[in-house]
């Protein structure tokens, strides 16, 4: 099995965009065909990480449209949904592709639109994703936030202004962000004082309803130096699933997907947690940092909160985290999400990040969570 290179790759302004979904994808799908130099003919494999565009604008087959409007036949094309978790299935199945030997190049485009539906519309499509059981009694994804934050900071003797905290930092990396949704700093006081939401959490401790599209090319590493001297490696690729009724499971504060994804990805990759320079990590909700953080071995369990207390997840700490600003500043349209956290880390390890970069970056992890940790991916990257 050949090794699995990213050569290009593209992200949209994310907020409120007046185009459509297929607007979207065309402008993530052209800019990553430039950056990566890479004709439209050439390619095999184009796959569009979506989660529901049916759902949110009645468009279907879109798929097949990105390839027309990219010029892009005869490729073979596939819609990705996995949720929340849509854009890292998108990277597997385009990992997969290339490491299998079925294409020597595959294109990734991941979109959404979502903020032309009222808060209360949007807000029904993302909980379908919940069990039938637990939709009809009105459980949606910010109530089981609430349930775990409340467990988690019981269980740890963990302040609830350390939740906040992540918001205040997320915000703050997003400043530097050009792409994100908020590019503007909040105040610990602004997080801990704003609506409750689901207690304990509050109105800034949750990511917006975003659009907008992110996309990367793949190839073997045989064909990436025929294109460039510069290009990433992705040596490990995890994906899992946990139960889907939440309360089904031994530990809420465990999220299984994300320990069981990474183990797969670290042992393909021959890594381990400390072989980590920086992580994006899908904080849809602030607790979900400390979750994954733990499960993904940075820190042991219980003690995610310590590490933005001391200052090691920020920018300049031997664990960065979400230098993009995260889902919280950056934006959470679904299926484009998965797609842009491998997007920053191309940008770290390429060392293009400006002035969100984080160092001299070898490594780095991406975690794309599904629902409430029903599906989850982690991807592994490297420098070449």
């Amino acid at each position: 099995m050949e090794n699995v290179a990213i050569i290009g790759a593209s992200m949209t302004q994310f907020g409120q965009r007046d185009g459509w979904v297929l607007d979207l994808l065309s402008e993530a799908g052209t800019a990553c065909l430039d950056d990566a130099g890479v004709s439209p003919d050439a390619i095999d494999h184009l796959y569009v990480s979506n989660m529901a565009s049916g759902e949110f604008e009645g468009q279907t087959g879109i798929m097949n449209a990105i390839a027309h409007d990219l010029a892009a036949m005869p490729a073979y094309t596939a819609r990705i949904d996995q949720t929340s978790s849509s854009g890292g299935a998108g990277v597997k199945h385009a990992w997969q592709s290339v490491a299998s030997g079925a294409s020597d190049m595959t294109l990734l485009v991941g979109a959404e639109k979502m903020t032309h539906r009222t808060t209360p519309e949007a807000t029904d499509v993302i909980a379908s994703i919940t069990h039938p059981v637990e939709y009809k009694h009105g459980v949606t994804l910010p109530s089981f936030a609430g349930l775990t934050a409340r467990l988690y900071l019981d269980t740890y003797d963990a302040p609830r202004e350390s939740l906040g905290k992540v918001a205040v930092k997320n915000h703050k990396h997003g400043v530097h962000n050009p792409h994100a949704q908020f590019q503007k700093e909040v105040d610990l006081d602004t997080v801990l004082e704003s609506p409750i939401v689901a207690d304990p959490l509050r109105l800034y401790d949750f990511c917006p309803i975003t659009d907008g599209s992110a996309a990367l090319m793949f190839c073997p590493e045989s064909v990436a130096k025929e294109y460039t001297d510069d290009y990433v490696l992705v040596p490990g690729v995890g994906g899992a699933t946990d139960t889907h009724v939440v309360h089904e499971r031994a530990d809420p504060t465990t999220m299984r997907g994300v320990v069981e994804s990474s183990r797969i990805a670290y042992d393909m990759a021959d890594m381990g947690p400390d072989d980590i320079d920086v992580a994006e990590l899908h904080d849809m909700f602030t607790i979900l940092e400390f979750l994954q953080s733990e499960d993904l071995g940075f820190f042991e369990k219980g003690e995610g909160w310590k590490a933005i207390e001391e200052g090691r997840t920020e920018m300049g700490g031997d664990m960065p985290i979400n230098p993009s600003g995260g889902l919280k500043s950056k934006g959470h349209p679904l299926g484009a999400s998965g797609v842009a956290q491998v997007y920053e880390i191309y940008e770290q390890l390429m060392g293009e990040a400006g002035k969100r970069q984080v160092g001299d970056a070898d490594t780095g992890l991406a975690c794309n969570v599904g629902g409430f940790g029903n599906c989850v991916i982690t991807t592994l990257m490297e420098a070449n």
